[in-house]
C-alpha cells in the first residue's frame, strides 16, 4: 500500500523532526522544506497528498504562499501555525487552506485531521459517475465541478461544500449542517470558516450576497442553493 505523501512547510527544524517522527509511525511519508521559496518549482515536479504549511517562515509570507499554492494545486493545504486566533484562522482560509490547526497541538488531532480531507478526497473517486445540475456538471472521478462547462478551481473544502449544495438543491443547510456532512471540514466550533469558504466560492461563481443567483443566505439559519 503505497504511503500518505506529506510535504511539510516548516522552518523550525527541530519542531518538524519531531512532528515528522509521529507522522512516520503512523505510515506517512514526510518531506520537510524550510525555504518557501523552492516549493513551487517541487511541487510542478512532485505530487503531495497533503501539505500541512507553517506561516512564519523566512524570505516570504506564509499566507502568500497559501494563496500561490491553493490557485495553483488542488493539494489540500493545513495551516499549522502558533497564530490562533479567530481572524488568523479566517484569513488563512479566505488565502486558500483548507484546514487550520494551532499550535501547540496533539499530534494525534493532526493525523486524523489529515486522514479526514483524505477520506474525503477517497469518497468522491467514483469511477464512469457524472452528474447534471443545470449549468453545473461534477466529475466525481476526478473531484472537477463545471459551470457551463468551464471548469472551477476549487480547493477540497470549497468542492465538498459546492457538491453538498448541489445535491441539497433547494433545501436550507445550516452551518452545523454543513460542518457535519462535508467529510475534512475539521475546524468544527468555527462556524465563521463555513462563512469565508461560502464567500469564495460566490467569489468563483461570480454571485453577491446582496444580488445571488446561486447561494442565498437565510438570516439565522445558514444557506441555501436557489432550484
Amino acid at each position: 500500500m503505497k504511503k500518505i505523501s506529506i510535504l511539510m512547510i516548516e522552518d523550525d527544524l527541530v519542531l518538524a523532526e519531531l512532528i515528522s517522527d509521529y507522522l512516520r509511525n503512523a505510515d506517512m511519508d514526510i518531506l520537510i522544506q524550510g525555504d518557501p521559496t523552492t516549493i513551487l518549482s517541487l511541487l510542478k515536479n512532485k505530487k503531495f497528498d497533503i501539505i500541512i504549511l507553517d506561516l512564519t517562515l523566512p524570505k516570504m509570507d506564509g499566507l502568500f504562499l497559501c494563496e500561490q499554492i491553493s490557485t495553483l494545486y488542488k493539494t489540500p493545504i493545513i495551516i499549522s501555525s502558533a497564530r490562533g486566533g479567530v481572524s488568523d484562522k479566517v484569513l488563512g482560509l479566505e488565502k486558500g487552506a483548507d484546514d487550520y490547526i494551532a499550535k501547540p497541538y496533539d499530534p494525534r488531532e493532526l493525523v486524523a485531521r489529515i486522514h479526514a480531507h483524505l477520506r474525503q478526497k477517497k469518497s468522491n473517486v467514483i469511477v464512469g459517475q457524472k452528474i447534471q445540475f443545470g449549468e453545473f456538471s461534477v466529475d466525481k472521478a476526478r473531484m472537477l465541478i463545471f459551470q457551463n462547462e468551464n471548469e472551477l478551481s476549487l480547493t477540497i473544502a470549497e468542492y465538498g461544500i459546492l457538491l453538498l449544495f448541489l445535491e441539497e438543491r433547494g433545501r436550507v443547510l445550516s452551518r452545523g449542517t454543513i460542518l457535519d456532512s462535508v467529510d475534512g471540514m475539521s475546524w468544527e466550533s468555527d462556524e465563521r470558516s463555513i462563512d469565508v469558504i461560502i464567500s469564495r466560492l460566490r467569489c468563483k461563481l461570480g454571485d453577491t450576497p446582496r444580488n445571488s443567483k446561486y447561494i442565498e443566505s437565510i438570516r439565522g439559519i445558514g444557506y441555501r442553493m436557489k432550484e
